[in-house]
């Protein structure tokens, strides 16, 4: 048993955990935390990847543990509750479009998007974004949208598509979300909730694609090292989420915009002095 190799994948699930549901992109923190840790030279590339899709399913179940009461209320009244059916069908709206954008693009994605300017450029724009959206926001006495009951099913087609920018490394799955959603008159809460909810199939499927399609490179033998990233990003997700809803109650999104442009800035640097390895 190599225990600096176990704490090398707790790190890494506390990484995981901590920036997959806040507007600060998951993608650029794992590249940044492999490097230090040289994750992927004690593993092997193919597999370290593997490992990261693997844990998002531990920050998942945070999410799906958070909302408990409102899943099992919606599966419970899924086929009586007009309330529940419009929020099922919500949900696999905007679910569709990452299928059909991950099944499509994906692989293209991978082989010429995982790039340090591509990275940097995108957590500086997402930056950008947040300030203007958040500017916007505080013009509007009220939202369109209050919560993810209030949703149209063209709402969730639109947040939907939006998240498909998620494919772009460094975007944010839960930034294009929930900063699109606001966009479109989503209140903050609406959004961020609907965000999360939205994130149960999206990355549950992505995990499960990627572990069956990759699963010649796992073995039993990977079980407890994967089992020990899985666990550590269940528990810090489920702090970040349970802080994230009180946070977005009475405060905006501003201090991650700043962020983002700040380590947008700092990718580029390290990458073009040799600080930090940023790519294959």
């Amino acid at each position: 048993m190599d225990i600096v190799l176990f704490m090398k994948s707790a790190l890494m699930g506390i990484v995981e955990g901590l920036t997959e549901f806040l507007p600060i992109s998951s993608t650029g923190h794992l590249i940044l935390a492999d490097s230090l840790l040289e994750f992927s030279r004690a593993t092997g590339s193919d597999k370290a990847k593997v490992f990261e899709i693997a844990i998002q399913t531990g920050a998942i179940f945070a999410v799906i543990l958070v909302y408990m009461q409102r899943i099992k209320e919606t599966i419970a009244g899924m086929f009586s509750d007009p309330k529940a059916q419009r929020f099922t069908i919500n949900v696999l709206i905007g679910f569709l479009p990452a299928v059909v954008m991950g099944l499509a693009v994906g692989k293209v994605v991978k082989a010429h998007l995982f790039t340090p300017t591509v990275v940097a450029t995108t957590f500086i724009l997402g930056g950008v974004i947040i300030l203007i959206a958040e500017r916007f926001a505080g013009q509007r006495p009220t939202q369109r949208v209050e919560t993810i009951d209030d949703m149209t099913p063209m709402d969730a087609i639109k947040v939907g598509l939006i998240q498909c920018l998620a494919l772009i490394p460094g975007t944010s799955r839960s930034g294009a979300t929930i900063i699109g959603g606001m966009l479109m008159g989503l209140s903050r809460k609406a959004a961020t909730d609907y965000s999360f909810f939205l994130g149960i199939p999206t990355l549950v499927g992505a995990g499960a694609y990627s572990l069956y399609k990759d699963r010649a490179l796992l073995s039993i033998d990977d079980l407890p090292l994967f089992s020990v990233g899985l666990v550590f990003a269940f528990v810090s997700a489920w702090i970040c989420v349970r802080w994230l809803i009180r946070y977005v109650s009475s405060h905006d999104f501003v201090p991650f915009a700043w962020y983002r442009i700040a380590f947008g800035i700092f990718i580029l640097v390290s990458a073009n002095m040799g600080w930090v390895i940023w790519a294959d």
